[in-house]
C-alpha cells in the first residue's frame, strides 16, 4: 500500500519536489482518490518519529477532517494580518514584552517552569475571551512549534478559521516585518 507524506512544510517544495516524496497537500488527496480510484482510508503513522508536525495518511485519506492547521511563510502571513487577520501570539509575557508583530495579542500557550515549560491550563478560555471561534486568526510563537500545537488545539475547540505561521517571530523579524514592543 503507498504511503504519502502530508505535511504543511509540503507547500512550500516545488511540484518537482513534492512527487519525488510522495508529499500532497491535505486539499489534493480527494482528488488522488477519485481520479485513481484509490480507497478512502486514513493511517496516522505511529512510525513517523515527529508525528507533530507530519503524519502518514494512505494515498486516497480524507486528511481534511484531520485538523491539522494551515501554515503559511511568514510574508503570507503579513499579507493575511493586512488584509485583516488577526495575529496570536502565543510566546510567554516576556518573549512578547522583547518585541511582536505590530496589533498581536499576546496569550500565552506555555509559561516557564523552572527549566522547562508547561501547557497553558487556561489557553482556551483565554483566546475566546479575545477572538470568537469565526474570526479570522494567525497564530504564532517564537520558531513554529508552539503555534502548531496551539492552532490545532483552537481548531479543535471548533475555531473555523486558523492558520499557523512557519518559522514564528523570528522569521518575521528575519524577514524585517514590521515590529513593536
Amino acid at each position: 500500500m503507498a504511503k504519502l507524506f502530508v505535511s504543511s512544510s509540503c507547500l512550500s517544495l516545488p511540484h518537482s519536489q513534492i512527487l519525488a516524496r510522495r508529499c500532497f497537500p491535505a486539499s489534493s488527496l480527494s482528488t488522488l482518490t477519485s481520479r485513481f480510484g484509490l480507497p478512502n482510508r486514513r493511517v496516522v503513522g505511529t512510525e513517523d518519529r515527529n508525528s507533530s508536525l507530519n503524519w502518514m495518511a494512505t494515498a486516497g485519506g480524507n486528511a481534511e477532517s484531520a485538523s491539522v492547521p494551515t501554515s503559511v511563510p511568514v510574508r503570507v502571513a503579513h499579507e493575511l494580518h493586512q488584509a485583516g487577520h488577526r495575529y496570536l501570539d502565543v510566546r510567554t509575557a516576556e518573549e512578547f514584552s522583547a518585541g511582536h508583530a505590530v496589533g498581536a495579542i499576546n496569550v500565552p500557550y506555555m509559561f516557564k517552569v523552572g527549566s522547562g515549560m508547561t501547557k497553558n491550563p487556561n489557553f482556551l478560555e483565554e483566546v475566546v475571551s479575545h477572538y470568537g471561534k469565526d474570526d479570522e486568526v494567525i497564530v504564532g510563537c517564537q520558531s513554529g512549534k508552539r503555534s502548531l500545537m496551539a492552532a490545532t488545539d483552537l481548531i479543535s475547540a471548533g475555531f473555523t478559521s486558523v492558520t499557523d505561521i512557519a518559522g514564528g517571530y523570528a522569521a518575521w523579524r528575519h524577514n524585517g516585518l514590521p515590529s513593536e514592543s
